[in-house]
């Protein structure tokens, strides 16, 4: 049996104001691109689970390397098959989703020669996935929202630079953001100079695979140290606890979502810093709906 209940404007704008202002704030942010069985970016996006998208990966660049994107089984970059991503970007920036590339990885070829080669690679960024020009863009003409450092390997030189000349794009109209995920063992071995700049935006910190910062059976204190050392000594404009969306989607590091809502996200949220949880990744958050059990607590 239905029935309709007329409701006015005003009491419209009253619940309006009551959700708004009952809002904790915290957004969730997810890898998407590492795996094809993990649906489409605007699948992803439909969800409406996600405040941020990270595309990874951007896996091979800088010393002089041919830069290439590697999308898992999603399309072939080699034969220019990525382009069609251009009307999903579209779709999801409409959402009013962030879409954001994701340099580097854990199996990556990358590393950065010289301050003129951080240069190099901000250009080749901007003109073939930002704001710029390029005749050969591998996601088509749609313009990404901005760069996400996801840096764990080769060395820890000239990524500052290149966070430094990346910003500087953001004066050419739109804003280029700065995302980063280093490891919670502070300080990251490879951008923690690049961190100390105060030019990223969002810092989403991996928490899992380092069983030193890690939240483990039951024991927040390490992750809480962790967490407190990353909101005092980073000048980012917020911080992110970086989880495992399933138990195997890391080797460990996993939090179960009781645990996470009744123990370790009220000793973190207090944070003027806290800005939300990042899930690696869309392919195992489909496998346990994660994102869905966590988000009106996050």
């Amino acid at each position: 049996m239905a029935f309709k209940l007329k409701v006015s404007a005003p009491f419209i704008c009253m619940m309006v104001l009551v959700l708004a202002t009952g809002s904790n704030g915290g957004g969730i942010s997810i890898y998407w691109g590492q795996n094809g069985n993990e649906g489409t970016l605007a699948d992803t996006c439909a969800t409406g689970n996600y405040e941020y998208v990270n595309i990874a990966f951007l896996a091979t660049f800088g010393n002089g390397q041919t830069p290439m994107i590697n999308l898992a089984g999603h399309c072939d970059p080699y034969s220019n098959c990525c382009t069609g991503l251009s009307s999903d970007i579209k779709s999801c920036q409409a959402k009013g989703v962030k879409l954001i590339l994701s340099i580097g990885g854990g199996a990556g070829s990358y590393s950065l020669a010289s301050s003129d080669d951080a240069r190099q690679v901000a250009t080749y960024l901007w003109n073939n996935f930002l704001g710029g020009t390029s005749s050969s863009r591998p996601l088509g003409p749609a313009i990404l929202d901005g760069i996400d450092f996801d840096i764990e390997g080769g060395t820890g030189e000239y990524w500052d630079e290149l966070a430094k000349y990346l910003s500087g794009y953001s004066k050419k109209g739109k804003k280029v953001y700065l995302t980063a995920a280093p490891q919670c063992p502070f300080p990251d071995a490879w951008i923690g100079n690049a961190l100390k700049t105060g030019l990223f935006d969002y810092v989403w910190v991996q928490f899992y695979n380092n069983p030193p910062c890690q939240y483990s059976s039951a024991d927040i204190a390490n992750l809480e140290d962790a967490w407190k050392q990353w909101t005092s000594d980073i000048p980012a404009t917020n911080i992110f606890l970086g989880l495992p969306a399933a138990p195997d989607a890391a080797g460990s590091g996993f939090i179960p979502v009781n645990d996470l809502t009744s123990k370790v996200l009220p000793a973190i949220k207090n944070s003027s810093k806290y800005g939300g949880v990042m899930l690696w990744s869309k392919y195992y958050d489909d496998q346990s709906g994660y994102s869905s059990s966590i988000k009106s607590h996050v």
